[in-house]
């Protein structure tokens, strides 16, 4: 966390994640997003530069960038999510490293950073 504030990575196939940057912005962390296609295979990468609290990544399958993250640098992941709901499910079970199907929106960002911060409240 840097200045109290959860760091989320977001690396998605396709070069997109505005929407979700945005809900993590509107729920007090700090998102980056990494530019340009095939960004969900740098989100380790990016994770370890900025010692961030959580990658998301998106692609198709919802595995490629999490596993990734996970072989490279050790993060538990957990991937093929394809909800809100799993996704924070997946946050509460431990899971540094969230693989998503396509999925970028305002609320899936919102509600994971506001689940890391309850967690840090606990």
């Amino acid at each position: 966390m840097q200045d109290n504030k959860v760091v989320i990575v977001i690396g998605h196939r396709m070069g997109k994640g505005k929407n979700i940057a945005e809900g993590i912005e509107k729920a007090g962390g700090i998102a980056i997003l990494i530019p340009g296609m095939l960004a969900d295979m740098k989100l380790g990468d990016v994770m370890n530069e900025h010692n961030a609290d959580i990658g998301l990544s998106f692609c198709g399958s919802g595995g490629a960038g999490a596993l990734t993250a996970q072989t490279k640098f050790g993060y538990k992941a957990k991937h093929s999510l394809r909800s809100v709901e799993e996704g924070i499910a997946a946050l509460k079970e431990g899971n540094k490293v969230l693989g998503f199907g396509f999925l970028d929106t305002v609320e899936l960002g919102e509600k994971i950073t506001e689940t890391f911060y309850s967690l840090k409240k606990d």
